[in-house]
């Protein structure tokens, strides 16, 4: 059986959903340690079925047993250990979904997980969902909620902006892009994604400069050529920035370490 995979939810519902994925160890007898995971500007919902998983986040370390559970944005790397019997799935939310969701303050909360209910869910999911049924519950919620919000409030616009520039963007040009106060979209952006506008442009960079490097033919594209067509400084400063996450370098870096984006 395969370790992970990834699965679509419809085109619509991909405004607000990037993917769901699964970790699947419900059939071993043997523990997964040490899989790790790379931010990614998103926030997850994950469901856990069977045993129980343990997650390590630069700030804490998490035994997390059936249930359901909600992870915000994460900075850093995070360690994974599945136990024998034990099925992860993760429904993976954009970062501006939880800005439709004003009651929230997410300033604070970063590189942390909490259990929730379901009730506390606007959809209905169960925690032994098959996966076809799972992706008819998200598309049916979300479809729905792009119908009732078909023009884009601030946040998703400053994380379009971010995700369709070529070139590197400053906060202060998204201000005079969006004609707005720079200093309230700094502070809705951290309200409702836990992060600064900046640090989101840079895990996004990141995770960009990453996949260049894993898909690129490091024999046509150097290291260096990686760093600056992501708008790094050089390649030292790629390197530096490369170690604070993932606490390796771009040539010692293993992906099969990783949980990593399959190519769609």
């Amino acid at each position: 059986m395969q370790l992970y995979s990834e699965h679509y939810v419809s085109q619509k519902s991909e405004r607000f959903v990037s993917k769901i994925w699964r970790l699947d160890n419900s059939i071993g007898e043997s523990l997964i340690e040490n899989k790790l995971v790379l931010p990614n500007g998103c926030f997850n919902l994950a469901i856990i079925d069977g045993n129980f998983i343990e997650v390590h986040t630069s700030k804490s370390k998490y035994e997390i047993n059936s249930g359901i559970y909600f992870c915000s944005q994460m900075t850093n790397k995070v360690l994974v250990n599945i136990q024998p019997r034990t099925k992860v799935t993760i429904i993976q939310l954009h970062a501006w979904t939880l800005s439709l969701f004003p009651q929230y303050d997410l300033s604070n909360f970063t590189d942390s997980i909490i259990k929730i209910s379901t009730a506390e869910l606007p959809f209905k999911i169960e925690i032994q969902s098959e996966i076809k049924t799972l992706l008819n519950t998200i598309n049916t919620y979300f479809e729905a909620l792009a119908d009732s919000n078909q023009n884009q409030n601030a946040i998703e616009k400053i994380c379009e902006i971010i995700r369709l520039r070529e070139d590197e963007i400053s906060v202060s040009e998204i201000g005079k892009l969006l004609s707005s106060s720079l200093r309230m979209l700094q502070i809705k952006f951290k309200a409702t994604t836990g992060l600064t506008i900046k640090k989101y442009i840079q895990i996004l960079k990141f995770r960009k400069s990453v996949d260049q490097m894993l898909n690129a033919d490091l024999e046509k594209m150097s290291l260096t050529e990686i760093a600056l067509y992501n708008k790094y400084f050089d390649q030292s400063h790629f390197i530096r920035k490369f170690k604070d996450v993932t606490k390796t370098t771009p040539k010692m870096f293993n992906p099969d370490s990783y949980f990593l984006s399959q190519k769609r």
